[in-house]
């Protein structure tokens, strides 16, 4: 199975996830999306964790012409989501979604319902991320 492949796989699973568990936000942020994506990796980064962004809804729906916003109800609103995958020394990456507009932004932890999020790496994320 080519990379690509596993990407739409991954995409796909995540979506199933977020849509069969709702998010609930652990941290709420005034920065955008975007900003708050580039400090969150550089604090993981910092505390030992690696960080692979996975999505961007701005990338996803470069290529529509008319993409309504859900909140807006217009295509030049600022809502945003990226997802970003957090490696530490265990195997399996945790999950974290960024959803953020108006300036704003909320950290969720995607719970998968297989293996859920391990408590230590959940609780070592959380408390670098608090340094934003």
């Amino acid at each position: 199975m080519r990379l690509s492949n596993h990407v739409a796989e991954f995409h796909t699973i995540i979506i199933a996830e977020t849509v069969m568990s709702p998010l609930s936000p652990f941290l709420k942020l005034n920065y955008t999306c975007d900003e708050t994506s580039q400090r969150s990796s550089r604090i993981l980064m910092q505390n030992g964790l690696r960080v692979m962004q996975t999505f961007d809804l701005h990338d996803a729906r470069h290529e529509m012409d008319d993409c309504p916003c859900p909140y807006h109800g217009t295509s030049k609103c600022d809502c945003q989501m990226i997802v970003l995958l957090v490696y530490s020394e265990t195997a399996e990456p945790t999950t974290l979604i960024l959803h953020g507009n108006d300036g704003q932004t909320w950290l969720s932890f995607v719970d998968n319902p297989l293996r859920g999020v391990d408590p230590k790496i959940r609780s070592r994320i959380e408390q670098a991320l608090q340094a934003i």
